[in-house]
């Protein structure tokens, strides 16, 4: 175990995993994350500035749970970030379903890769007798 400070109040924990946040702020994190969750539902035609700004909340922090897919927009939800590989529009994730495609596509052959048989080298043949024990 490894004691930090928390990137959020300063006091010192002691550090498992995942963020650098205390156990105390990660638990507030969770409520407000509920609280913009229920608000996205009730209004799902807000943007991502003024979500920030009623339930204050960092835009980067809004981001980061859309980038996590644990926060999902609306199809005719204002809100969308670029998918981090072609730059189109998307409303939760990282990258868009023709990306994602491409890339699974991409494993499935890597995968499927046939082995290239090496050829089996030759051992040197002589008339000396051998002896196992």
């Amino acid at each position: 175990m490894e004691v930090v400070t928390c990137r959020s109040c300063g006091k010192l924990f002691n550090y498992i995993r995942g963020a650098h946040v205390c156990p105390v702020c990660q638990k507030k994190l969770e409520e407000k994350f509920l609280d913009v969750k229920k608000f996205v539902r009730e209004n799902p035609d807000v943007d991502i500035k003024t979500l920030s700004e009623e339930k204050d909340v960092s835009v980067a922090q809004i981001k980061r749970w859309v980038r996590e897919e644990r926060l999902i927009f609306s199809e005719d939800s204002p809100v969308g970030l670029p998918c981090e590989s072609c730059g189109a529009t998307i409303k939760t994730g990282r990258l868009c379903d023709k990306c994602k495609q491409n890339l699974m596509g991409g494993l499935r052959d890597a995968a499927s890769v046939p082995r290239v048989e090496r050829p089996q080298r030759k051992r040197a043949t002589d008339n000396k007798m051998r002896f196992l024990d």
